[in-house]
């Protein structure tokens, strides 16, 4: 009997808190807990998530070395076509054909940068979209493999 009388505080505590363990423990039994997606094949899905990832970035790295090559050309053949021009320029004594040699030059340096950005633009937008078509397919497969784990925990 000492356990419940106010003069034992610390038997009142306890058995306050074995009623609340009670009320808890009744609390949760009676909720549905849902059940946990098989662990293993989430593991799973995310270790290939990050190949995917890994890949894509490889891609996309791997594209920008090309880029910045293929720019580092056309720096050299730009500087070799300068150095050209000038001493044809130089040549060339008439004003007249001076000026047309010019305007010549002027078109096809034009052209030349035109057509170069073009090809940067290019080979940096098909990295780009071989990353990305990577990434998407990926992610389809994530979901489709969620939903199957969701899924298969339910049922």
């Amino acid at each position: 009997m000492a356990e419940t009388t106010p003069l034992n505080p610390f038997a009142a505590m306890m058995t306050q808190a074995k009623s609340a363990t009670e009320d808890m423990t009744r609390m949760f039994t009676d909720m549905k807990m849902p059940t946990m997606p098989d662990t293993s094949a989430m593991m799973a899905a995310y270790k290939r998530n990050m190949e995917v990832l890994s890949e894509a970035n490889k891609i996309a790295l791997e594209g920008a070395q090309t880029v910045a090559k293929r720019h580092m050309e056309i720096l050299q053949q730009m500087m070799t076509e300068l150095s050209d021009n000038l001493k044809s320029l130089t040549v060339t004594e008439n004003p007249q054909d001076k000026a047309a040699k010019q305007t010549e030059l002027l078109k096809h340096a034009y052209e030349r940068a035109v057509a170069n950005t073009k090809e940067l633009s290019d080979l940096i937008q098909h990295a780009n979209g071989e990353a990305l078509a990577l990434l998407n397919k990926r992610f389809v497969e994530a979901v489709d493999e969620m939903n199957a784990l969701v899924a298969k925990a339910k049922g």
